[in-house]
This record gives structure tokens, C-alpha cells and sequence, in this order.
């Protein structure tokens, strides 16, 4: 990667800095418990892409950060982390980027009451201040993602994902958030409905490259990230798998599938289905569809003027693609 997260972070740096106190106000309660817990969340908190994105989409359109983007920058990470924190509890998961998660260490039944407060949060910090636009923006980009989780959960059970259902998949559960921080930072510059809408489908292509390349990461196609065949043992079918599926004979893909489904963390079994994906050309043609996705998004940003933001913007979206973890 020749370029860091904290090197395209740079012109935005004091935004950023304001941006995690007004967060960190937004979170407050009176409640000690709670207190804590959000002080915790807020402590391991990751990467900070949606609210870069956000931040320099705002800036295609006004030189200065308005209140109202950083109440939109706020809404999303309150409504995503309380769908995080309600995904822990779901996936009866005890980490969440290498850190307890809060259902670890503080059980199920509080953490589903984090989750519905910092939804409460979100909801009523854009009521109090009349942002129904951004408002309306986010909660269909958490509608989205609900809806993607499901048709996963849904589809996994019979191991019958067509690329055509891969793609609805990311593109709700993943491609949707980015696609939301994308058009709020537009919404809350006051970019036209037009504007709004390109944006919107600038992230929508961000995403969709950013989840194809976490799902090359599974067959090791970088040194760190996450753990090799963890989406195998968990029998999800993404796009290097399916790809190769479609052209094996019957008798291949019977076993690949059985294999998938009886794994039960085999190694051996796990490590049989990344050899036939890499064999079968699996690997370069995702590659391929992450390339063409992250080349349609670049065409998009530049129907914007040149400016510094929109130089950041196409670093950012290099670093999705370039990423090693």
C-alpha cells in the first residue's frame, strides 16, 4: 500500500478531532452503566472510513464541514454500532476487532438495550434538529442492511447463492452503509437531489469492491487480515467460491458443497475447497469484478471538479482495494 488511512486522513484531520468530541457528546447519558459502556465502544472504535467518507463527499460540494455534516457523520456511527452491537449478540460472538465484545463482557440483555439506546440516540439527534433528509438517508441504509443479513442467513441454509444473489447480498449488508455516508456528506452540503443520488451510487460501488476484496482475504491472498477460510467454516458462499462452482461438473461440485456444509472447522476439509477455488480460477476472476467495480466508481468521482477532496476521495478508494486487512 503506498498510501496510509492516516496519510488521506491528513486534510481532514481537524475535522476529525472535532468530529470524535461532538461523537463522544452525542453518546453521554446519565446513566453510569451505560457511561461506561459507551466510553468502551468509543475506545475501540476502527478504521473511521465512514465518517471520512462523509467528510471530503461533503467537501465536492462546500469547502467547510457544517454542523449538519457532523450531525449526519454522528447519526451513521450511531446507528451502526448499534447494529453491530445487535450482530454480536446474534452471531453469539465474544470479539469484535480483536476486543471483547459488549455482550462478552456485560451479557446479552444489556447489550440489546445498548443497542436500542444508541438507536434512540441517532433517531432523536436528527429529530431535535430537523434532519429528516439525513434521517431518511441512514434508516434505509440500516432497512438495506437488515434485509441483506437475512437473505444471507436465508440463502446459506441451502448453499444455492447465484452471483446475481452474491451481489444483492453486498450491496445491502455492505455497499449500503458506505453508500448512506456518501450521500449524507452530499445531503448536508446541500448538494441537489441529483448530486445526492450520484454520490449515493459513487459509494454504492466503493462498497461493493471494499466487501469483494474482505471476501479475497479468506483464501489468502494477502499476509494479514482476517483468519484464512473463516467464511468457509461459517458456510458463506461468496464470489471466488461461486464462480468456481459454475463451471465444475456435477460430481466436484457435490463434493466441494459437501465439504462446505460438513466442515465443521476441518481444516483439511476448509483448506480442500481454497485449493479447488484457486485452481479453478476463482481468485482472478473476483479480482477482475473488484477492479471493474472500483473503475466504475473512479468514472463517477470524476463527473465531480477537481478539487483536494476529490484527490482524497480517489485515495480512499484505492485503499479499499489495496488494503491488507
Amino acid at each position: 500500500m503506498s498510501i496510509s488511512l492516516k496519510e488521506i486522513q491528513a486534510p481532514i484531520a481537524p475535522e476529525m478531532e472535532l468530529f470524535e468530541k461532538k461523537f463522544r457528546t452525542s453518546m453521554k447519558s446519565k446513566v453510569l452503566l451505560l457511561d461506561r459502556i459507551m466510553s468502551y465502544i468509543v475506545k475501540r472504535k476502527g478504521k473511521q472510513m465512514r465518517p471520512m467518507f462523509v467528510f471530503f463527499t461533503a467537501k465536492l460540494f462546500r469547502p467547510d464541514i457544517s454542523d449538519a455534516t457532523y450531525r449526519g457523520a454522528a447519526l451513521i456511527e450511531l446507528l451502526h454500532t448499534a447494529t453491530l452491537v445487535h450482530d454480536d449478540v446474534v452471531d453469539d460472538a465474544n470479539y469484535r476487532r480483536s476486543f471483547f465484545s459488549v455482550n462478552a463482557l456485560w451479557k446479552n440483555k444489556i447489550a440489546v438495550l445498548v443497542g436500542d439506546y444508541l438507536l434512540s440516540k441517532g433517531l432523536l439527534l436528527s429529530l431535535q434538529n430537523d434532519d429528516y433528509e439525513l434521517l431518511k438517508i441512514v434508516s434505509n441504509a440500516v432497512k438495506e442492511m437488515s434485509e441483506g443479513e437475512l437473505l444471507q442467513i436465508e440463502k446459506a441454509r441451502r448453499l444455492d447463492i447465484t452471483e446475481d444473489v452474491y451481489f444483492d447480498i453486498i450491496r445491502q449488508k455492505t455497499a449500503s452503509l458506505i453508500a448512506s455516508c456518501c450521500a449524507v456528506g452530499a445531503a448536508s452540503a446541500g448538494a441537489s437531489r441529483e448530486e445526492v443520488e450520484k454520490a449515493r451510487l459513487f459509494g454504492e460501488k466503493v462498497g461493493i469492491a471494499f466487501q469483494i476484496k474482505d471476501d479475497l482475504f479468506d483464501y489468502g491472498t494477502a499476509e494479514i487480515g482476517k483468519p484464512v477460510g473463516i467464511d468457509i467454516k461459517e458456510k458463506k458462499m461468496t464470489l471466488p467460491l461461486i464462480h468456481a462452482l459454475r463451471s465444475a461438473d456435477w460430481l466436484t461440485k457435490r463434493r466441494v458443497i459437501y465439504n462446505v456444509k460438513n466442515n465443521n472447522g476441518n481444516s483439511k476439509r476448509v483448506q480442500q475447497v481454497i485449493d479447488f477455488v484457486k485452481l479453478s480460477g476463482g481468485i482472478e476472476y473476483t479480482i477482475k469484478l473488484m477492479n471493474q467495480y472500483h473503475a466504475e466508481a473512479l468514472a463517477i468521482l470524476n463527473t465531480f471538479p477537481p478539487s483536494p477532496s476529490r484527490a482524497s476521495l480517489e485515495q480512499l478508494i484505492a485503499y479499499t482495494i489495496e488494503r491488507e486487512k
